[in-house]
């Protein structure tokens, strides 16, 4: 964890301003258009992409333009908060410094972190509720290395669980080796999201593997385990590096 004041960093070509203040979280948007909104699933998977997306970007890291943020951020907690955005929202959503993803029907913005209190007008004007999204049939069987399991039995929002999803994505990295994490690179960093069954969960609860429990800010009891990463490369145990500090999960 860094030491003593930071100063304030601007991106000059976009007016986006990291101020010196202890709580950053990270915004993601998803777009919802009325007529097609996308499935569930999809919008969980292009969350969870996204959040690998900005934590491996050149610019979170070094001296990187996002770095000042990602690390205020992550030395105090993961916390992420999903938004929608449709028509000329969205429109300029994209103007804002991020980078967009998309999973099957899903397309997810996610911007570097920013601020509790000083959100972009453009971000801050955004709704949170309005996130509930269904899938019309159910998913097909997991095809990519990573696999984040939710729990299946909590009930949480699709803007909830995205966020859930982003969190195990990034425990997931952090239990990632070099070695593996440019084979997982070679994928595309793909992952997927599904909902364990009662009997795996029972079993995935208990293991020694990157989970993401919630710190009851929002729908769920605090201390709930929300969802498990499973990779073949993952191993039980040893999967949170000790320098990062103490973690909550909103």
């Amino acid at each position: 964890m860094r030491t003593g004041r930071p100063h304030v960093g601007t991106d000059r070509a976009r007016g986006w301003q990291y101020w010196p203040v202890s709580q950053y979280v990270l915004p993601l948007v998803v777009r919802i258009e009325r007529a097609t909104p996308p499935r569930r699933t999809d919008a969980l998977e292009a969350a969870a992409l996204a959040v690998l997306r900005m934590i491996d970007d050149h610019r979170s890291g070094g001296e990187g333009e996002w770095a000042q943020a990602v690390r205020g951020w992550e030395s105090h907690g993961i916390r992420k908060v999903v938004r929608r955005a449709r028509g000329a929202e969205w429109t300029r959503v994209l103007q804002l410094p991020g980078e967009t993803v998309s999973a099957g029907t899903a397309l997810v913005r996610v911007h570097p972190p920013v601020p509790l209190d000083g959100w972009p007008k453009d971000l801050s004007r955004l709704q949170v509720s309005g996130t509930d999204l269904d899938d019309p049939e159910p998913p097909g069987p997991a095809g990519a290395p990573c696999v984040l399991w939710i729990n299946p039995h909590l009930e949480m929002t699709a803007g909830k669980a995205m966020a859930q999803a982003g969190h195990a994505a990034q425990l997931a990295w952090w239990a990632t080796g070099p070695s593996d994490r440019a084979a997982w690179r070679e994928t595309g960093l793909a992952v997927s999201v599904r909902t364990a069954s009662p009997y795996d969960w029972a079993k995935l609860a208990e293991a020694d593997l990157p989970a993401v429990r919630d710190a009851g800010f929002t729908e769920i009891a605090p201390g709930s385990v929300t969802v498990v990463a499973t990779a073949p490369w993952l191993r039980e145990g040893g999967f949170r590096p000790a320098s990062r500090g103490p973690l909550r999960n909103p």
